[in-house]
């Protein structure tokens, strides 16, 4: 099969109808506003491009790790509202003041940080307060968070237009910490109401708690990897009919014959027990595809799945095709559908012992991406 790109054989194919149903199909089960997360170049399918999407279907708020990321999406035209999720650093407010972007407050003293900048630019701050119910990363401890929202809440200079935490074992149906999360949460959203401030957009559920955990959804949900048709955990139960929107393919740029007794790639590690076909494919760990799947990932050439054998290489890995046929520009499905077969980013993540986000994030810009549907 020929590229019908007319470059490097190797591409990230983005289906932006995909991406549309997975969104639709989460504020279908919610009822709430959505927060559509795209932080770490939204999971691997492009930081803009999916902000861009979300945009165009209505998405009420987007959220992003970092200051740059909210302020590459503004210079991207992107117009919705921005949090930024990640803990601030003092000398970037202004940065976070010019370009509209709202601020996670995760302590007195990061208060104290926005409040002096909003003033000294004559500019209030959109704000969110951040209270830790259990993760232990960022934000006030529920049990002493009284006088950190007492405070934000008598601010002149900030705007509390959310209050939030984040939800530590939600992707597992069965952990009993997600409903002690949210009654911490619970708790420290009360004390609003005891100083008699206006409640704030109450956000606590991730993908984690959009597909298991319907108490958390309150006033707003923050999907991530699940709007992107992937589950977050093995023990997530697919309660959302979610269709996977990334595709990862190669081509087959070399075919040879190799002997019995024959080893292949680097270190000499995996060695031909009987005569045998090998077949490489121009992507390495110099692409971010991992060289964990060295001699255990698979992938699909003509709808059959071959074992990747020795050790991926920076730019290219070789394949067992056994007595199987291949030609050159034949195409490689790495993650993605190929005839009846199909390969999954949470297939090929377990076989290496990590979690589907660390293999869609490590797909870095070496690849270039395509993006087709979801325009109207």
């Amino acid at each position: 099969m020929s590229n019908p790109f007319h470059e490097r054989p190797t591409r990230i194919e983005i289906d932006l109808d995909a991406f549309a149903h997975n969104h639709a199909a989460i504020r279908s089960r919610v009822g709430v506003p959505v927060m559509g997360i795209v932080k770490a170049n939204g999971y691997g399918h492009g930081l803009v491009q999916m902000a861009q999407a979300l945009e165009r279907q209505g998405v009420e708020q987007i959220g992003v790790a970092f200051v740059e990321e909210g302020i590459a999406l503004r210079k991207a035209g992107i117009r919705r509202p921005i949090l930024v999720l990640g803990g601030i650093f003092g000398p970037q407010v202004s940065q976070y003041l010019d370009h509209d972007l709202e601020i996670t407050v995760s302590s007195l003293d990061k208060l104290r940080q926005v409040e002096a900048a909003a003033e000294a630019r004559g500019k209030r701050a959109v704000v969110h307060l951040k209270i830790d119910t259990g993760m232990e990363r960022i934000g006030v401890h529920s049990y002493s968070s009284a006088a950190f929202i007492q405070a934000a809440a008598a601010s002149t200079w900030c705007f509390i237009k959310g209050v939030y935490s984040h939800l530590a074992c939600a992707d597992d149906p069965a952990s009993p910490m997600t409903l002690q999360q949210l009654e911490r949460f619970h708790d420290a959203c009360a004390q609003f109401e005891r100083i008699g401030a206006p409640m704030p957009i109450r956000h606590l559920a991730n993908s984690g708690g959009v597909l298991h955990f319907p108490e958390t959804w309150l006033d707003m949900v923050r999907p991530g990897i699940i709007l992107y048709g992937v589950l977050p955990d093995p023990a997530s139960r697919p309660t959302i009919e979610l269709k996977p929107v990334l595709s990862l393919k190669s081509q087959v740029v070399y075919f040879k014959v190799i002997p019995e007794g024959a080893t292949v790639s680097y270190g000499a590690t995996w060695r031909a027990d009987h005569q045998t076909r090998i077949v490489t494919v121009p992507i390495g760990y110099g692409d971010g595809w991992p060289r964990a799947l060295s001699s255990t990932g698979r992938v699909l050439i003509r709808g059959e799945q071959y074992p990747i054998v020795g050790r991926v290489c920076m730019d290219q890995f070789m394949v067992d095709i056994g007595a199987g046929s291949a030609w050159n520009e034949d195409e490689v499905v790495l993650i993605g559908r190929q005839g009846n077969e199909l390969l999954t980013a949470e297939q090929v993540a377990a076989r290496i012992g990590t979690i589907p986000y660390e293999l869609l994030v490590g797909l870095n810009e070496r690849i270039p991406r395509h993006y087709a549907g979801g325009r109207t």
